[in-house]
Parts: structure tokens; C-alpha cells; sequence
């Protein structure tokens, strides 16, 4: 089961930029969109084949996720169930026979870090979110998670200590979502593989000199470590500031 997450900046924005290409090539069981920054109702976009489920933030142009699937899920929700977190269209959980999907843009703690005790606070309710649904089914987690967990993560580590992304408050919140069951698909191939980005800056030639931060991410619960068969980052992919991220899974092996 091939899974692929992206961030696209703008869903109808990528789709001028090539999307499709992408999208028909990878041919994925699985498509995850987050940032798409529009409502269903504002195209008519045909994803022939997949089912389509869109989470929308209230506020039109802003955030958003969908999940594209060829497989019907059992049962499809939006957000967390907490009134203040579940504005901003964020959160898609998908069950399969196997596993829970979740979908998740995570908030940004913005510049000056003017958002950053929401995002602890959002990190904490996320987190239970998840090893809620964990009682039932194991959690594969995917999504921009807005933050490079380690240094190898980013290309700057020491000019960007206080930015938001890399601050010790957000790295800690990962090292803690880790720690509670959950392993990092990519680190998990290639725990010392460097200079691997999923975000660029659009500022100074970023991607062109790939001066990069590793923020999407495809998080697993542990117990699905065994049918984990690849992880991959697709730099090369365009239309975005964003690269898509992907898994392939085999759902044969007993979970």
C-alpha cells in the first residue's frame, strides 16, 4: 500500500504547477494533502478513482487538508473534538480495516513565536488524540508536522535555534510524541542520511542550494514497524514550497 503526503501552498495554486503530474505518475493507494487552502466547492478538480474527503478551515484561503484514497474507508472524521483546535481544518482521520490514517497540518508557531503556547498546547491534546486512537487500532500519522526535530533536520541549525520550527519547546514535543510509540518512517530507514528536506523557503535561492528544513513527516505506531517497506522524500518534485513524502506499507503481514 503506497502512501504519499503533501504539502501543496495552495492546492489550486499546484495544480497550474504540475500537481497532476505528480499525482498520476505515483499512482499512490493513498494521496494526504494538507494546506490545500480552499473549499470543495471552489473547483471541480476529478481525482477519478479516489474517494475524496475534505477537512476546511473556516476561514476561506487558509490551511485545509484531504485525503484521496482508491480503498472506501470504514469511517471518515474531522479534528479532535476540541472546539478551539478544530477551526482551522487540520485534522482528517481515516480507519482502514488495520490502522487509522490521521492526516494533520500542524499549526505554525509563527515569527516572533507568537503562537508557540498554542502549539504546545495543540502538541499535548494531539498527542492524547492520538494514543486515544491508539486503544483500537495502531495510528500511522502524516502530514507537515511544522518542525525539524533534529539538527541533521535542517540546514542551519545554529542561526535558526530560536525560529519557529527549531525551537527546544517544539523539538522536545516531537522527542515526546516519539517516545510515547511512534517512529519516524524516513529516520527510520536512514537515521544519519543528511542534507534529505521537505520545505524550502522561497526567499535567497533556498532550493536551489537546497538550504532546506525536514518538517513532513510519516509517523508510525511501533507495532507497524514490521510492515514498513520504504520511505521516501521526492525533492525533485515541484509546485510547491513543499516535497512530498511517502511509505509503502504491507497490510499482508499481521498487525
Amino acid at each position: 500500500m503506497k502512501m504519499i503526503s503533501w504539502n501543496v501552498n495552495g492546492l489550486r495554486a499546484c495544480m497550474t504547477k504540475g500537481f497532476m503530474d505528480f499525482f498520476n505518475t505515483i499512482d499512490a493507494d493513498v494521496f494526504c494533502i494538507q494546506e490545500s487552502k480552499m473549499h470543495r466547492n471552489q473547483s471541480d478538480f476529478a481525482f477519478d478513482g479516489y474517494y475524496q474527503f475534505w477537512n476546511e478551515a473556516e476561514k476561506k484561503g487558509y490551511s485545509g487538508t484531504i485525503i484521496l484514497s482508491k480503498t472506501e474507508p470504514l469511517s471518515v472524521c474531522n479534528d479532535m473534538g476540541i472546539a478551539h483546535h478544530d477551526k482551522e481544518g487540520r485534522i482528517i482521520v481515516a480507519e482502514y480495516a488495520t490502522f487509522f490514517l490521521v492526516n494533520v497540518y500542524t499549526p505554525n508557531s509563527k515569527r516572533e513565536l507568537e503562537r508557540l503556547a498554542y502549539r504546545q498546547e495543540w502538541e499535548d491534546d494531539f498527542r492524547a488524540f492520538l494514543k486515544g486512537l491508539e486503544q483500537y487500532k495502531p495510528v500511522i500519522v502524516c502530514g507537515d508536522l511544522n518542525v525539524a526535530h533534529k539538527e541533521i533536520d535542517l540546514k542551519n541549525p545554529k542561526t535558526n535555534r530560536r525560529n519557529a520550527g527549531f525551537t527546544d519547546e517544539e523539538r522536545e514535543k516531537m522527542s515526546i510524541l516519539l517516545e510515547s510509540g511512534f517512529i519516524d518512517s524516513y529516520r527510520y530507514f536512514y537515521p544519519d542520511k543528511e542534507h534529505m528536506y521537505t520545505w524550502w523557503s522561497y526567499m535567497g535561492k533556498a532550493r536551489q542550494n537546497n538550504t532546506g528544513w525536514r518538517i513532513d513527516y510519516f509517523l508510525l505506531s511501533r507495532r507497524l514497524a514490521k510492515n514498513l517497506k520504504e520511505a521516501h522524500i521526492y525533492p525533485e518534485v515541484m509546485g510547491s514550497d513543499h516535497c512530498p513524502v511517502g511509505i509503502v506499507i504491507d497490510e499482508s503481514i499481521t498487525i
